[in-house]
């Protein structure tokens, strides 16, 4: 094993998991800054909704193969190799995968920009028919957003390497990037153009290139600036290819329904598409700032424990993951239902945005945050199919969720409109997550650690006493219309606070303490 792996292995998933989140916690409230910037000046009207599909096209593709299929089939390989192989061994699978990666996804860049106006019709047909010039200006956007999913793939491939080598915290702070970039071009490049909206389409390419720039120093601190040599020989670039397929559906199945999503909501009244949008993005902080953290930091140490061959930690390791997303994402769903205007208010209710916009995206809100619960245990159980390279189950699995989620979808977009598509994405989350749980206890890959009777009941009166103390304490939401920001703000961040302070003092009434979080990675 080298010796950098070797000397993180015995680092706390909890230590890391933190900071991650602390990372991810700034790039998400950099990100809601954004949204903030983008809802005041352009609204939900359909140059809104234009960008929002340019930039959704590639960042579902990215998270569909960077930072879903490649990083599940990547890090488990590199992981034996680091544990198994020689050093050289190791530089030759990433010079071989990183110059395959790119070879590939240059073809699917060159490719897309020029079947642009396609692509947008496959993704959004109904602004075919738009009498806005929306399919035309979404279009262009797309020409210079899609190079976006070739930069941040390759930014996305070396945020694995450092991950693999126990250094979290720079990939996790690389999209404070994107934030920073868009928040920039819509204040500052916006006023000198024709059409200003274009601005943040300009935004989003320039963060790809800031943001793999940003981790070369770091990979060359460690030795393992990867040298692009295409191979498609290469054992371990086979054996990435073999996994990558069938990883593709089990872990971004998520992804995929909420494209579905907006390709069903640019049939929907106008507006929808970024009703979803906005909503979505409250859902995305915690799922970020926890889920995600708690999936980063647990596929590298799975895939570790079985390579070590260790598959009691690697249970309790599980059995961890399911505890810590239930501690969190639990109060963190409530809270969104119960505030789901104030904040959609707070954050994005200025200039273009709306009454009527805040109606209708605190709809979509409540229905994600149903399944907010699920999207979070998804990120700890599929890992630990691929950590044991197992991908053929969670691509079944995915496509029962999929198939149900469109199915959910017929049903409930008619009587409730996109607020339907939201909650058939929530439902066929559980769906997937259960899935996935099922299985693992088949495989005895999960054992149910004890203490969880206990632990449920702790936080079962945890939630109850948080959501009524909510309840009785937020102002009506039009209440909220009449205030400016400062007292949006200032009472929004004391309902969050006291909600905490409720929580976690019963928490800690109840026996739980800090130190029955903490587990050897």
């Amino acid at each position: 094993m080298s010796a950098e792996v070797s000397g993180k292995k015995g680092a706390g998933l909890l230590r890391s998991g933190m900071v991650v989140g602390a990372m991810t916690m700034l790039s998400r409230v950099l990100g809601l800054a954004r949204d903030v910037v983008v809802a005041t000046l352009f609204g939900a009207g359909s140059g809104a909704d234009a960008f929002f599909i340019a930039f959704r096209i590639p960042n579902f593709l990215r998270r569909l193969f960077a930072e879903g299929a490649f990083n599940q089939a990547f890090v488990p390989v590199l992981s034996e190799y680091a544990s198994q192989r020689e050093r050289r061994e190791v530089r030759e699978l990433l010079d071989a995968t990183a110059g395959t990666l790119a070879v590939v996804l240059l073809g699917i860049t060159v490719l897309a920009v020029l079947c642009s106006p396609w692509l947008v019709w496959v993704f959004a047909p109904g602004f075919h028919d738009d009498g806005h010039g929306k399919l035309a200006l979404t279009a262009e956007m797309l020409r210079l957003t899609f190079p976006y999913l070739l930069l941040i793939s390759l930014t996305a491939f070396s945020g694995s390497v450092l991950n693999s080598y126990g250094r979290f915290a720079v990939p996790a702070f690389t999209p404070v990037l994107l934030n920073l970039s868009m928040i920039g071009a819509a204040l500052w490049l916006a006023p000198l153009l024709d059409v200003p909206v274009m601005a943040l389409a300009w935004g989003v390419l320039i963060a790809g290139i800031a943001q793999l720039l940003f981790q070369i120093p770091f990979l060359m601190r460690l030795g393992l600036l990867p040298r692009l040599r295409p191979n498609f020989r290469h054992t371990g670039v086979r054996r990435i290819l073999r996994l990558m397929g069938p990883a593709m559906f089990g872990v971004s199945v998520s992804q995929i329904n909420l494209l579905l999503d907006t390709v069903l909501a640019s049939i929907l009244v106008g507006g929808s598409v970024s009703w979803l949008y906005y909503s979505d993005r409250l859902v995305e902080l915690p799922l970020g700032v926890f889920g995600i953290a708690i999936g980063t930091v647990i596929l590298p140490a799975l895939s570790r424990q079985h390579a070590s061959d260790d598959p009691t930690h690697f249970a309790r390791m599980i059995d961890w993951g399911i505890r810590a997303v239930l501690l969190i994402g639990l109060p963190a769903a409530l809270a969104l239902i119960v505030l789901a205007e104030p904040l959609l208010i707070t954050l994005f209710h200025y200039g273009a945005m709306t009454d009527h916009d805040i109606v209708m995206a605190s709809r979509s809100l409540r229905a994600y945050a149903l399944g907010l619960v699920a999207f979070m245990l998804i990120k700890v159980l599929a890992p630990g199919y691929y950590a044991r390279q197992d991908t053929r189950t969670p691509v079944k699995i995915g496509i029962i969720a999929m198939v149900a989620n469109m199915a959910f979808n017929l049903i409930l977009m008619w009587p409730l409109a996109h607020a339907g598509l939201a909650l058939a994405t929530a439902m066929s989350a559980w769906l997937n997550a259960l899935l996935l749980g099922r299985g693992l206890l088949r495989r005895d890959v999960l054992k149910f650690q004890p203490g969880w009777g206990r632990l449920s009941l702790q936080l079962l009166v945890g939630c109850v006493l948080l959501t009524g103390g909510l309840w009785w304490l937020t102002p009506d939401w039009q209440q909220w219309l009449a205030w400016g920001i400062e007292q949006r703000l200032a009472v929004l961040l004391g309902l969050i606070v006291a909600a905490l302070a409720v929580y976690f003092t019963w928490l800690g009434l109840a026996g739980v303490r800090v130190r029955h979080f903490k587990l050897r990675g």
